[in-house]
């Protein structure tokens, strides 16, 4: 009897497993499914779109890159949750705002949107990724940045 509680228990469990990592993958064939020339032009911005929108409130900057990248060269506004560290933080995230994910370039800033969009929020990747946006935030306009969001104070 013990045997067949412990055999049902364990097959209940790798039922549990295979529910949730079918609801996982459902998710991501959803996004697949659905997505058209409207979504993957609003899935993107640039350094200028999102100055724009965090000049206006409307979006948060998060930087996805690992911990050490971050100590080494850090920006002084937006958040940071490394991209390995966003399955377990990403409810840290506004549902109010347009989230921009962020990475030097863009190849782990396009997974975090990816993934955030099968989350419900409203995701975007920054296209010329935080090289491009540091070249948009040099001399005059970092400082008309800084005045005109308040940031880095």
């Amino acid at each position: 009897m013990k045997k067949l509680i412990v055999m049902t228990l364990l097959l209940l469990a790798g039922t549990v497993q295979s529910n949730a990592a079918d609801q996982k993958t459902e998710a991501f064939d959803r996004f697949l499914t659905d997505f058209n020339y409207e979504i993957r032009a609003d899935m993107k911005a640039n350094s200028k779109q999102l100055i724009k929108l965090i000049d206006e409130k409307k979006a948060v900057l998060v930087d996805i890159r690992f911990t050490e990248e971050v100590k080494v060269w850090q920006m002084n506004f937006g958040l940071h949750i490394p991209l390995n560290e966003l399955p377990k933080r990403y409810k840290e995230l506004p549902k109010d705002k347009i989230i921009v994910t962020a990475c030097p370039h863009k190849d782990r800033s396009s997974l975090a949107m990816a993934y955030l969009r099968t989350k419900g929020y409203n995701a975007r990747y920054l296209t010329d990724g935080l090289i491009g946006l540091a070249e948009s935030l040099r001399g005059d306009d970092a400082k008309e940045f800084r005045e005109d969001t308040g940031c880095c104070q």
